[in-house]
């Protein structure tokens, strides 16, 4: 995955509505998804000023918990992935120190997904640790997938 797979990602993973019910929607996709492959994780999703949801699934540890909120705090901080913040860095040999943060309250590595709504823009983030970062960033996506086609599908059906 690159930088513009990541931006073409974004362009799609474009909410209709985003509030507490679909937050709950997304997180409980989030578990199912994990329990299915025993993945041992934490899952986060937050705004800038609270936590929506928040599960910490058996085998995750502790430091998963720190990773989570670095992560989103990175997501919330650009209004992109963790993933790609981490890989724009890269590319340009700089990092988040460079960007004046500390990595003791940040980090640049996959698994936040920033929570976009059509014609707002980012509302929260969308956060897994525990695994390795494509795979923290993967899993974020699938869910975010079937939200949106759930989504999608509840508008279609509607007269």
């Amino acid at each position: 995955m690159d930088i513009a797979d990541l931006k073409e990602e974004a362009a799609r993973l474009i909410f209709e509505r985003f509030d507490e019910d679909t937050a709950l929607e997304l997180g409980i996709a989030l578990v199912e998804l994990a329990w299915a492959d025993a993945l041992p994780v934490v899952i986060n999703i937050r705004t800038a000023s609270r936590t929506l949801f928040h599960a910490a699934l058996p085998g995750s540890a502790p430091d998963n918990e720190d990773w989570a909120r670095r992560k989103s705090a990175t997501a919330l901080q650009f209004h992109k992935s963790s993933l790609q913040v981490g890989l724009e860095l890269r590319a340009k040999d700089r990092s988040l120190a460079y960007q004046g943060l500390s990595m003791a309250d940040y980090a640049d590595h996959g698994g936040s997904v920033p929570v976009q709504v059509a014609g707002v823009g980012v509302v929260a983030v969308a956060t897994v640790s525990g695994l390795p970062q494509l795979d923290d960033h993967a899993l974020v996506v699938r869910a975010m997938d079937q939200i949106l086609a759930a989504q999608a599908g509840q508008h279609a059906e509607s007269p």
